[in-house]
């Protein structure tokens, strides 16, 4: 048996080597010169694998696509991953906030070793091999067209397993140019949106100027929705020059993502002083300062300056500032208008993606007999936190048992 993966992301790679492993003959196709080049910079900041929280916690990270992935972690999930990399000489560990790591943090050794054992399996793969669809609308779902450096080529195979990630960071291969291709053929298709992802706001040109690439630390932001829907965390996050990015932001994107749609903004309530409650601010801000300025005040009793105090003052009037039970309730719900998302492309990964009903149990589409799915390119998301990893292997394994359970 002949099989195509097409992509060299996580989630192919685990594809190809559940195939391989199973006497397989597989062949991993990849636009870019080598593999797993998104895998790599995923490291770079130290290689978040997956999550160590009990299993029920981490099925519902995936908020309404929980259901339909459970059967798929618990195909392969958090356990199986620290396995799988200790199996490849990878040793882990759990950091402080739950999360698991490589002992050495980093990405490269661990694709290095992976490589290397798919090679031995025997898998073969092809670089420079960019999938452009179908050669004719009456060949075989399973021949797949191919642009190369040496010219268009069409192959033929036993089965198709597609795993071309989703639309964020084109340059590392995941473009979303598969999407008009698929829809041709029948495949349902949700639209690809940003996830995990920045906000533009409208900042003053003063703060954008003084405060941009600065983080807010120790602070928290919640947000309610028109659905009801409400989030809330304490973390940290960046000011840009066209609004706001970071691990917390990241955390509610999907809720305000939505709202934006729906509404044309979403408001992000931003707590500067976690810690206290509203009460003691305004004590804080009601004690007698003499001759000090206000923000010298604020500096010395709540500890306020720098981008916290820039902050307010973009929010608040000068009299606003003067107002003691204003200034309290503002320090403990800055108000921010977003009013996009950034562009897909600076998205850590994407939402939409082949819709699961058009797909069968083994991920195959109903629509293309012999292609099966895998990874991003289907209709979920994640928070970053080794949930995006472990769910794009997991898609992986399951795909390539589908491939095997239609021989």
């Amino acid at each position: 048996m002949k099989v195509a993966v097409v992509g060299g992301g996580p989630a192919g790679l685990m594809a190809a080597e559940t195939l391989a492993l199973a006497g397989v003959q597989v062949h991993v196709y990849d636009a870019m010169p080598s593999v797993g080049r998104k895998f790599l910079l995923a490291g770079r900041g130290g290689l978040n694998l997956t999550h160590s929280e009990p299993f029920d916690i981490f099925k519902g990270r995936f908020g309404e696509r929980s259901g339909v992935l459970e059967p798929l972690l618990r195909g392969f999930g958090p356990d199986a991953l620290r396995a799988w990399a200790h199996g490849l000489g990878i040793e882990t560990f759990v950091g402080t906030s739950g999360r698991v790591f490589p002992k050495d943090m980093k990405a490269a050794p661990l694709l290095r070793a992976w490589l290397h054992r798919l090679r031995q399996a025997g898998v073969r793969f092809h670089m420079r091999h960019r999938w452009l669809g179908w050669p004719d609308a009456s060949m075989p779902a399973t021949t797949l067209h191919f642009a190369t450096p040496d010219g268009e080529v069409d192959i033929a195979h036993d089965a198709v397993l597609l795993a071309l990630g989703g639309a964020s960071w084109s340059r590392l291969g995941s473009d979303g140019a598969w999407t008009p291709w698929l829809a041709e053929r029948g495949v349902e298709i949700a639209p690809l949106l940003p996830a995990n992802c920045g906000f533009d706001l409208s900042w003053t040109p003063h703060f954008r100027e003084r405060f941009a690439g600065v983080p807010f630390k120790s602070v928290a932001i919640s947000v309610h929705d028109s659905q009801g829907r409400s989030f809330a965390r304490k973390g940290e996050f960046v000011a840009t020059a066209t609004g706001i990015e970071g691990s917390l932001v990241y955390a509610a994107s999907a809720l305000l993502r939505d709202e934006i749609a729906a509404h044309g903004s979403a408001t992000l309530r931003l707590d500067l002083l976690p810690d206290r409650s509203v009460d003691q601010v305004r004590a804080a801000v009601l004690h007698p300062r003499g001759a000090r300025s206000l923000a010298s005040h604020l500096k010395s009793r709540l500890g306020l300056e720098g981008i916290k105090a820039g902050v307010l003052h973009e929010v608040l009037t000068r009299e606003e500032m003067h107002d003691p039970d204003k200034l309290a309730a503002t320090i403990k719900a800055v108000p921010l208008r977003l009013l996009a998302t950034r562009p897909i492309d600076e998205a850590i990964s994407t939402a939409g993606g082949v819709r699961f009903d058009a797909l069968d149990e083994s991920l195959m589409a109903t629509a293309l007999p012999g292609v099966h799915f895998a990874g991003e390119m289907l209709d979920w998301e994640a928070p970053t936190g080794g949930y995006l990893l472990t769910a794009s292997m997991a898609c992986g394994v399951a795909a390539a048992r589908g491939v095997l359970s239609a021989r």
